[in-house]
């Protein structure tokens, strides 16, 4: 398979988007204000529809910075589905779910964090969080 086969964000690379260690602050559905702006459609939903595709991929050649974010929520979105996977009620599903987002998450240059070398490291603790 070739690396031009994968699905790459449709977001527009804008120099007025905020950026966080080289990753943009893309919109999400949300009703809770936060450093991203609200909008529909969002780049979840876009990692959503890309991820059955994408995930058969080895590689991906990063075109424009959503597509760091792209790649990001592609592996949350496999880490939740492994998580998703023993729960045999919407109730135990939802409980994992809500503690997977509970977690301390890795940000670059700290151990853990699953892509070294793919986001610059944070300037400031502000960035970090």
């Amino acid at each position: 398979m070739s690396i031009d086969q994968v699905y790459h964000s449709s977001f527009i690379d804008d120099d007025s988007i905020t950026k966080a260690c080289g990753c943009p602050l893309l919109p999400l559905k949300t009703h809770i204000k936060g450093p991203a702006p609200a909008s529909d459609p969002d780049i979840v939903d876009e990692a959503i529809t890309f991820f059955r595709a994408n995930v058969f991929f080895k590689n991906f050649h990063v075109k424009i910075p959503a597509d760091k974010l792209l790649i990001y929520l592609t592996s949350y979105i496999n880490i939740a589905l492994r998580r998703l996977e023993g729960c045999r009620t919407l109730a135990v599903g939802t409980k994992a779910i809500i503690e997977l987002g509970l977690e301390k998450v890795p940000v670059p240059g700290e151990p853990g964090f699953p892509f070294p070398g793919l986001f610059t490291l944070p300037l400031s603790q502000e960035e970090a969080g």
